[in-house]
């Protein structure tokens, strides 16, 4: 299993995933088989740069949602940070590409939606009960 707190890690880690997933139009396998992924442009909240994260995506009661999970890690993706600082960002979603405006869902938001998460994608329950943090969930609406 990857070690979600080295940074180099992760990155090699997602390196492939994203490789595979612009040359099978979207389509991956191996751990991600069969799920429903996208390609996250963020702007680096401290350095303005370009930061792309394939993730996980689920739709639920119509909204695209995505989770900050890090796998249950103790601390949130770098993603989040992002968002949270600038949430205008671009997605690829198998050879559709637009820009989105995320919402992280508030409290009471969040905490009704993670049990549908969660009947959907158990890992993410795994996720959850493998850390003290509340894993934020956000909403991407196209811009």
């Amino acid at each position: 299993m990857t070690d979600f707190t080295d940074k180099a890690s992760l990155d090699a880690f997602n390196n492939v995933i994203i490789e595979e997933f612009r040359a099978n139009s979207g389509v991956v396998g191996g751990p991600f088989e069969g799920a429903t992924l996208l390609l996250l442009t963020t702007t680096g909240a401290k350095s303005g740069q370009p930061r792309l994260s394939p993730l996980a995506y689920l739709t639920i009661d119509g909204k695209m949602i995505i989770v900050g999970s890090k796998a249950g890690a103790d601390t949130n993706p770098h993603w989040v940070h992002n968002l949270r600082a600038n949430p205008r960002a671009h997605v690829e979603v198998g050879t559709d590409s637009y820009d989105v405006v995320a919402r992280e869902l508030p409290a009471d938001e969040r905490d009704a939606t993670y049990p549908k998460l969660v009947e959907l994608a158990p890992t993410f329950g795994d996720y959850q009960a493998n850390t003290s943090r509340v894993i934020p969930l956000f909403e991407l609406q196209r811009a």
